[in-house]
């Protein structure tokens, strides 16, 4: 088994169990102990779990965004790039709270003519200050709360059900061809659902690591996704030729 495979695995274990023993990891890959240490010293070193006495937990339900700003910083800017290619001036585009939708924000704020709808205000500085308005942006209001900074509740859905947007540029927690979309976070899950179902075309931008997990809140089928962008990585996850089915389209950057 690759050495990228098991990471995938390990890291759908912890998605799903939130705790995973060393020995049900030796099980479910069916490799050996000292192949699993290894592996969770390297996955720790990464910032992606914390092991402890017989196996390993989550870091956090899920990093704040300050962190995660800071991983895997050349693949979400290769699919932030591949993504803004989808864009055309004169287009509504809703974006959520993430990192990898805070990247996208510095190559869409390279362009024109674009309305942005965001509940993020690390997404909202970003276009709103570059250049000389060069693009229109609407804040959605709302209440902040948790380790996003960002806008969620009852007051930002009703927003978002107020615009029509030509793409909703989303980025998941995990994407699986069963499971869909899905975020670890109910507020936020229910904002991305919102602004998926008031688009005319869903993009998901999620890097490698995303890929074949499942967490606990889905708010989208994996054939509503019109384009997933996700880094060429990716293709050796086993989860991807099913994702590859369901979906409309893959961009592997």
């Amino acid at each position: 088994m690759w050495q990228e495979e098991r990471y995938q695995r390990i890291r759908a274990l912890l998605s799903s169990l939130q705790q995973v023993s060393t020995d049900r990891i030796v099980g479910e890959l069916g490799v050996s102990r000292e192949t699993v240490r290894r592996d969770l010293l390297e996955l720790e070193a990464m910032g992606e779990l914390r092991r402890v006495h017989g196996g390993a937990v989550p870091v956090h339900s899920e990093p704040p965004i300050a962190e995660r700003v800071h991983t895997r910083v050349k693949y979400k800017r290769a699919i932030a790039r591949a993504a803004a290619g989808l864009v055309s001036s004169g287009q509504t585009l809703f974006l959520d709270a993430g990192s990898t939708t805070s990247v996208l924000a510095d190559e869409l704020a390279k362009l024109s003519g674009l309305t942005v709808i965001t509940n993020s205000f690390d997404v909202a500085l970003k276009i709103g200050t570059a250049g000389s308005g060069a693009n229109q942006l609407i804040m959605l209001g709302g209440s902040v709360d948790g380790p996003v900074c960002a806008t969620a509740g009852d007051i930002t859905i009703g927003e978002i059900h107020r615009y029509r947007a030509d793409l909703a540029l989303l980025s998941p927690v995990g994407v699986d061809a069963e499971c869909g979309a899905t975020n670890y976070d109910l507020r936020e899950a229910e904002v991305a659902r919102a602004m998926a179902a008031n688009a005319k075309q869903l993009v998901l931008l999620a890097d490698f690591s995303k890929i074949g997990l499942c967490s606990r809140v889905s708010y989208c089928r994996a054939d509503r996704i019109d384009h997933l962008v996700t880094n060429a990585s990716a293709q050796k996850a086993p989860a991807y030729a099913a994702l590859k089915s369901a979906v409309g389209r893959i961009l592997a950057v």
